[in-house]
């Protein structure tokens, strides 16, 4: 299969490359190499091994060209993380949402009709919860006065109740709480529309806390793993918000890059949205814990507190992945953050390019 890759020199689409053209799959391969995502100077050397189109997503005659010559699409770019605040909405949107739209059209002049594209478990808010009284319930947003007394727990909307956990299944409502997981959401729905229109096939991966080799640091687009990482290699203790009690599924990018090839190579039509973790729910204090034991490092900080837009837990069932893709997380927390202790890391990019798209 010949295979359009978009953000293929970044922090997933790299993996992704490399583990498609090692199971045969031919490539183009689309980054616009971002300042603020690569830093200044030469393209990352993991893109060495493949024939690299700098450009961006957002060219539609770029991308219908490149359109031309592939039987599916797999598209990594997007603009990644929590961010800084509402002033970068202009910036996810642009990258994320209009150059999704910029693909599909390009696939659907050229012709193209499978894609596989990268969304995030930040779709659906708040994960899903229980009640001892009523039963599975929708939290609303947490209390800022709750959070202020340290309070992290969502409450029951019948009763106040604090509420128990549960695993995520795909159907769960998409609530975004954040510019980023608004995008993604969009991009979804762009995506699922395209289907339909085009009669194409569409696997949207929702991507859990994904962590290894080639995460971006020291930006504030990082994700939690590498931003740990970071404090604990300038000697600092790792900063834990809220009281680290709070749950996520952390799962390994060569796990991320296979559930991608499987997508790619199966005969799943429509639109179909995949859940892709490891179904192990790990507190973020665990992580930290965990990471800067395997560092050498000082124990994790609790500072209390919690960011706006920011979910108390998420941890997701990797039945469907299961199901449809014959896809199973293989790399477990404590071999893969021991690994993550000393992998490589994307240099630091310079935040002066503000307005500039980082790809995965």
């Amino acid at each position: 299969m010949r295979v359009l890759l978009t953000g293929a020199a970044g922090f997933i689409g790299s993996h992704i490359a490399d583990l498609l053209v090692a199971r045969g799959h031919d490539l183009v391969v689309l980054d616009n190499l971002s300042p603020m995502a690569h830093g200044p100077g030469e393209p990352p050397q993991w893109t060495d091994d493949h024939e690299l189109v700098r450009g961006d997503v957002t060219d539609l005659t770029l991308v219908t060209a490149l359109c031309r010559d592939v039987d599916a699409v797999c598209h990594q770019a997007a603009v990644v993380g929590h961010g800084v605040d509402p002033s970068d909405a202009p910036m996810y949107t642009l990258n994320n949402d209009h150059g999704t739209a910029v693909v599909l059209a390009a696939m659907h002049a050229a012709g193209v009709g499978r894609l596989v594209l990268a969304s995030s478990m930040v779709v659906y808010g708040e994960g899903r919860y229980a009640c001892g009284a009523h039963g599975t319930v929708r939290p609303g947003p947490r209390r800022p006065n709750d959070l202020a007394r340290g309070r992290y727990e969502p409450r029951c909307p019948e009763c106040g109740a604090d509420l128990a956990p549960l695993l995520v299944g795909e159907d769960a409502p998409l609530d975004p709480r954040s510019t980023y997981a608004a995008t993604k959401v969009a991009q979804e729905h762009l995506a699922s529309a395209w289907a339909r229109q085009a009669g194409g096939s569409v696997v949207a991966l929702r991507y859990h806390n994904v962590y290894g080799p080639r995460m971006p640091r020291d930006t504030p687009y990082a994700g939690v793993a590498s931003l740990f990482r970071s404090a604990l290699r300038r000697g600092e203790a790792p900063v834990v918000l809220e009281d680290g009690h709070q749950r996520r599924d952390f799962v390994h990018v060569t796990d991320v890059a296979m559930a991608n090839a499987l997508a790619l190579e199966s005969t799943v039509d429509g639109y179909t949205a995949i859940n892709v973790c490891s179904g192990q729910p790990h507190t973020v204090g665990e992580l930290a814990a965990t990471l800067a034991e395997a560092c050498g490092g000082p124990p994790p900080r609790v500072a209390g507190g919690a960011r706006p837009g920011d979910v108390r837990h998420v941890v997701a069932d990797p039945a469907l992945a299961r199901k449809v893709l014959g896809f199973t997380a293989s790399v477990g927390l404590a071999d893969g953050v021991a690994a993550f202790a000393h992998d490589p890391l994307r240099e630091p990019a310079g935040l002066g390019a503000a307005m500039a798209a980082p790809r995965r």
